[in-house]
């Protein structure tokens, strides 16, 4: 195993401890979701989202100091404020962006993530379906990439159906046309990849 991924599957060890520990449903998404699907992509950092119910936070923040992880944000506000605990695991260095879910669309995404081999590790991660769902409404540059190559490269495992619904909802509950002509341009590369190779 290379030794980057080697730091991720140590972080990943202690994050699924620490969430065990407290009973807590999560997922890994993001650009390191992409790298555990087999796609090689360069990230400095892990994005998992928790649904911690009716835990506080401080106790989240407890859990994971206990299994080797600092706190890198100023004050309880900013958590609040932004439903991100950002975290770095002090042995590797590697900064963790935990997002705190509710109910609704993650609350979806969290019930239907796939169980991935990491190591000796078994990590749910977001499927391909959602991760594209994800990427298109972020919408960055790369965004739109990653959901072409996702497209592209993993057809046979997204749900085209599903993706079309959670985007136009998406697009109609946050009244933002974009949304749905970002999933057009993904899908317009996806194909100009399939028919390159």
């Amino acid at each position: 195993m290379p030794r980057a991924l080697r730091s991720v599957a140590e972080v990943l060890g202690q994050l699924s401890r620490a969430f065990r520990d407290l009973r807590i449903t999560w997922y890994v998404f993001g650009a390191q979701a992409l790298v555990l699907r087999g796609f090689p992509r360069a990230t400095a950092d892990l994005n998992v989202t928790v649904l911690l119910g009716a835990i506080p936070p401080s106790r989240l923040v407890a859990a994971l100091e206990k299994r080797g992880f600092k706190p890198s944000f100023k004050d309880a506000a900013f958590v609040a404020a932004t439903r991100v605990l950002p975290v770095v695991h002090k042995a590797t260095g590697l900064p963790v962006d935990i997002v705190l879910g509710g109910p609704g669309l993650e609350g979806l995404f969290a019930a239907a993530a796939e169980k991935v081999k990491v190591g000796r590790l078994l990590v749910p991660v977001a499927t391909a379906t959602h991760l594209v769902v994800m990427k298109v409404l972020a919408g960055r540059p790369k965004d739109i990439e990653d959901a072409a190559a996702l497209l592209a490269v993993q057809a046979d495992q997204i749900d085209a159906k599903e993706m079309t619904g959670l985007v136009g909802s998406l697009a109609s509950a946050l009244a933002e046309n974009d949304i749905l002509m970002r999933l057009a341009e993904a899908r317009k590369r996806a194909s100009r990849l399939r028919r390159r190779s």
